[in-house]
């Protein structure tokens, strides 16, 4: 195993193989311990997308959320939120994963008047905002939403964020990056399919292409299309399998491009500014 590669496996915490069940019970107490730990916390919320993540993610929450129900007799609830730009191309699909995951509230907020109130605003003053940056501006609104919602019911933002992403800082900088706790972390993608598997999930939304879908210019622009590697390389990578030395090679590109989204912001006595 390269050096780097080695470093970076350690990093991300991911198993060459998984038990599903057992990660699926791992993850489950895991959310219930983050509520227990904090018992002013009375619900999780958890933007859904109609993707592999959000939807692994929301159905694990309920799961941990009925539990405690169950076991204390309180009121826990599992706020799932839709939050498209306009109109949402795979609304559909974001239909089916809220049927499967079947939370406790279900809430559609569309964020595009809030969206472009800021780019208008900003745009006013003579700040040219790209669409690149739209997109992030997107990323963040749907956060702010997000944490307005468990701000009004006790409750704790839940992030989907897993090795196979985190690696390579494919998110928003406190937008979806932004979570209370992220239950996935440790997961590459092939074993988040085989979690939904277990769960009985339908197989078009673990199968289908992932996509941030946040650029109006590149709609629906697939993830490994904006990676430039596959996330079977990815995983493969992940897992301390051999790759290709152009799949590594990208992969410690991007690990390196994005270390900044991993730190914490950074303090005169942190050593990261000083690279």
């Amino acid at each position: 195993m390269r050096d780097l590669q080695k470093k970076i496996v350690e990093y991300e915490h991911v198993l060459p193989e998984i038990d599903p069940k057992e990660e699926i019970r791992k993850t489950i107490d895991f959310l219930k311990g983050y509520l227990k730990a904090n018992p002013f916390l009375k619900s999780y919320v958890l933007g859904i997308s109609g993707g592999q993540d959000s939807t692994l993610t929301g159905k694990l929450c309920q799961m941990a959320i009925s539990e405690m129900r169950e076991e204390t007799g309180e009121d826990y609830k599992f706020i799932a939120v839709r939050l498209p730009y306009g109109v949402q191309n795979d609304a559909a699909d974001a239909q089916d994963a809220v049927d499967f995951i079947k939370p406790d509230v279900d809430l559609i907020e569309n964020i595009k008047s809030g969206v472009d109130a800021v780019v208008k605003t900003l745009e006013d003053t003579g700040v040219a905002i790209t669409d690149f940056n739209k997109g992030n501006i997107k990323a963040r609104e749907r956060m702010v939403v997000q944490y307005a919602i468990a701000g009004a019911n006790n409750g704790a933002v839940v992030g989907t964020d897993h090795a196979a992403e985190n690696f390579s800082g494919f998110y928003t900088k406190y937008g979806d990056g932004a979570a209370d706790l992220t239950p996935l972390f440790r997961l590459d993608k092939r074993q988040g399919k085989a979690l939904l598997k277990e769960l009985g999930c339908p197989e078009h939304l673990y199968l289908k292409a992932p996509t941030a879908d946040l650029e109006e210019e590149k709609p629906d622009l697939p993830d490994e299309e904006a990676l430039g590697v596959t996330y079977n390389e990815v995983d493969d990578y992940l897992e301390g399998r051999e790759v290709s030395d152009a799949a590594a090679e990208q992969i410690e590109k991007l690990w390196k491009k994005s270390e900044h989204k991993r730190h914490l912001p950074v303090t005169i006595f942190d050593d990261f500014y000083k690279k």
